[in-house]
C-alpha cells in the first residue's frame, strides 16, 4: 500500500476514535494509558502488535466482525513496518498509539461484556463503563506483552461458550456452497423412492448428521447422484436432526423437517453469533449449583457441583406475554400455594370467562375481595354484576385457594423479582406433550416440579421426603425455606451445545434474533450521534 493510502486509512480511523469522544462526551482512549513523559511509542513492540491483530483476525469464530478494530488499517501497518524500517516515524508513533489502543481497550471490553448492550440491543462503542479494568489490563499487557493471551481471557470461560465458537468454525467451512432450497411436497416416509433423498443426504453429511462419504471431502457438488431411496443409515439419521431442531422425532420428512434443511450456513452462522453474544451477558461463573432455564429450548436443568443432574421440560410465556431474561436466586418454595391473579389478567383473561360462566369462579375454587392489602373484604361473588365491571373499574382482587384445580399446582419456586416470575407446578400436565410451549402468561411451569422440590430441599434444608410429603396433603399454603439460596438462570438460547456435543438449534419464537444479529453486524460509522450527551 502507498504511504498517501496508508495514511488516509490513519486518519479515518483517528476520525472515528474522536467522533466517538465527542459523541459520548468522553476523553479519548489515548489519555487512558498510563504517562508517559518520555513521549516514546506505547506499542513499539512488534509482538505486542502482532498478537493484538492476531486476536483481531480470530474474531469471527467468536461471532464479532474484526473490521470494528481497526483490522485493516492495523495490518497495513504492520506490513509497512516489516518492509520500511523508516516506517515508525513516518506513521507518526502518537497516532499509531491511539489506534492500536482504542482497538485493544474496544475489543476487550466487548469480549467481556458483549458489543450489544443486553437491554436496548444496541451496539456499544464505549469502553468507559470498564475503564479501570481495561486500562489495568493493557499496561499489564504490553509490560509483559502478553497482549493476545490477555485478551482470550476476557472471553467467556464456559465451555458451552467453547463448544458453540468450534461449531461456527466448522460451519463457516460451508459458506458459498450451494444450499438447494426444498418445495413443499408429499411427506417422504422410510422406504419411499423420491428424488429430493439425495440432496437431503449430502445436507445431512455437510451438517454432521450422517458420516462423510470420500468425495465429501473434496466438497462436492450437492448434486451427486445418489440413490434416491429413503433406507440405510438415513433412517436413523433423520430422528436425529429433527430431534436437535426441536421437532418431533419420527423419522417423517415433512414440511418442518424440510423448512429446518432448508436453513441456510449463514444463516446458522448467525443463529450462533446472537447466541455467542448472550454468552458474553452472562457472569464468568453460573455457579457451582444453580437452576438454568432455556426459554426458547422449552426446558430446564439443575446442576449441581457442575455436573448437570436434572433434565426436565417447560412452558414458558407466549409471544404477548413472553418469559424475561434474567438471572435471581430461588429462596423458598410454597407447597399448596393460592394464587392472586395479577390484574392484567384478571382484565384480560379473567373477566371475559366471569361474564360468560357465572359458575367459573366457585368451580374453579376463587375467593373475591373487595380493596387489598389488610383492608380488603371478602365479597360474595354471586353478588357481584360481572357485566356491569370493565377495565376501568374492577374494584376486586381475584386469589385461586389451593386444590386441585389451583393454576400453579401444588408447589411453587419463589425467587422475588421485579418481573413477578417464578417457576411453578400445573394441573395442565398435558400442554408439556406440545412441540411449542410458548403458552403461559410468562412464568414458568415445570414438568416434575416434586422431583425439583425434593432435590433442592433435602440437599438445602431440614426437609426430607416425609415432611415434603407431609406438606403436600396440608390444605393451607406451607412454606419451605432453603438453607442457602440457589442461583436460578432465565435464558434465551435459540442454540446451543448440549452434554452429549451435539448442536441444538430451535426457533426463534420471540424473535429476538434478528434484532441482535444486526446490532452485531452494524459498524460504527452507522452508530455515531454527533450531538453529545449533557452532562448532569
Amino acid at each position: 500500500m502507498r504511504d498517501a493510502e496508508l495514511q488516509a486509512n490513519i486518519k479515518s480511523c483517528l476520525m472515528v476514535i474522536m467522533l466517538l469522544a465527542f459523541a459520548q462526551n468522553a476523553q479519548s482512549d489515548v489519555t487512558l494509558l498510563h504517562e508517559n513523559p518520555h513521549n516514546q511509542a506505547v506499542w513499539a513492540s512488534p509482538t505486542a502488535r502482532q498478537e493484538l491483530l492476531r486476536a483481531i483476525n480470530e474474531l469471527a469464530d467468536d461471532g464479532l466482525n474484526p473490521a470494528d478494530y481497526h483490522q485493516e488499517t492495523l495490518n497495513d501497518v504492520l506490513q509497512k513496518s516489516a518492509s520500511d524500517t523508516d516506517a515508525p516515524q513516518t506513521l507518526l508513533p502518537e497516532e499509531l498509539d491511539l489506534i492500536f489502543t482504542d482497538a485493544f481497550l474496544l475489543l476487550a471490553a466487548h469480549l467481556r461484556d458483549g458489543k450489544v448492550d443486553s437491554q436496548t440491543i444496541q451496539a456499544q462503542w464505549s469502553t468507559q463503563k470498564r475503564q479501570v479494568l481495561l486500562q489495568t489490563a493493557l499496561e499489564q499487557a504490553l509490560q509483559n506483552e502478553t497482549v493476545y493471551q490477555t485478551l482470550q481471557s476476557f472471553k467467556s470461560p464456559a465451555p458451552a461458550y467453547q463448544k458453540l465458537r468450534n461449531y461456527r468454525r466448522q460451519l463457516s467451512g460451508l459458506l458459498g456452497r450451494p444450499w438447494p432450497q426444498h418445495e413443499s411436497g408429499p411427506t417422504i416416509r422410510p422406504g419411499d423412492n423420491d428424488p429430493r433423498i439425495p440432496v437431503i443426504r449430502q445436507q445431512l453429511r455437510l451438517l454432521g448428521d450422517l458420516p462423510p462419504t470420500d468425495h465429501d471431502t473434496h466438497y462436492s457438488a450437492l448434486d451427486t447422484p445418489e440413490s434416491q431411496l429413503y433406507t440405510g443409515n438415513l433412517i436413523q439419521a433423520m430422528p436425529a436432526f429433527q430431534a436437535r431442531h426441536g421437532l418431533e422425532p419420527d423419522g417423517l420428512v415433512g414440511k418442518k423437517t424440510l423448512e429446518a434443511l432448508n436453513i441456510m450456513p449463514i444463516e446458522r452462522i448467525r443463529q450462533i453469533d446472537a447466541n455467542l453474544e448472550r454468552w458474553r451477558w452472562l457472569p464468568d461463573s453460573l455457579g457451582d449449583t444453580y437452576v438454568l432455564v432455556n426459554i426458547a429450548g422449552y426446558e430446564m436443568v439443575l446442576v449441581e457441583n457442575n455436573k448437570e443432574v436434572m433434565h426436565q421440560r417447560v412452558i414458558v410465556g407466549d409471544p404477548f406475554r413472553q418469559t424475561p431474561v434474567f438471572s435471581d436466586r430461588i429462596r423458598y418454595l410454597v407447597f399448596n400455594p393460592t394464587w392472586t391473579v395479577p390484574r392484567t389478567l384478571m382484565i384480560k383473561d379473567q373477566l371475559p370467562k366471569l361474564q360468560a360462566d357465572p359458575g367459573y369462579l366457585s368451580r374453579m375454587n376463587f375467593k373475591v375481595y373487595r380493596g387489598w392489602g389488610a383492608s380488603r373484604v371478602e365479597v360474595d361473588p354471586e353478588e357481584i354484576d360481572w357485566n356491569e365491571l370493565t377495565a376501568n373499574h374492577f374494584p376486586y382482587q381475584l386469589i385461586q385457594q389451593p386444590g386441585p384445580s389451583n393454576s400453579l399446582g401444588q408447589v411453587k419456586f419463589m425467587f422475588p423479582n421485579k418481573h413477578a416470575i417464578y417457576l411453578h407446578d400445573t394441573p395442565g400436565r398435558y400442554h408439556f406433550r406440545r412441540e411449542q410451549r410458548t403458552i403461559s402468561s410468562g412464568c414458568i411451569r415445570v414438568e416434575r416440579p416434586f422431583e425439583l422440590a425434593e432435590r433442592l430441599l433435602t440437599r438445602n434444608s431440614s426437609w426430607t421426603k416425609d415432611t415434603i410429603r407431609q406438606a403436600r396433603q396440608e390444605k393451607e399454603p406451607v412454606k419451605a425455606i432453603l438453607d442457602t439460596s440457589v442461583p436460578v438462570h432465565l435464558q434465551y438460547w435459540t442454540t446451543w451445545v448440549d452434554k452429549t456435543g451435539t448442536l441444538q438449534i430451535r426457533k426463534d419464537v420471540y424473535g429476538r434474533d434478528r434484532q441482535l444479529v444486526d446490532a452485531l453486524r452494524s459498524d460504527v460509522k452507522g452508530n455515531l450521534q454527533l450531538t453529545p450527551r449533557s452532562h448532569p
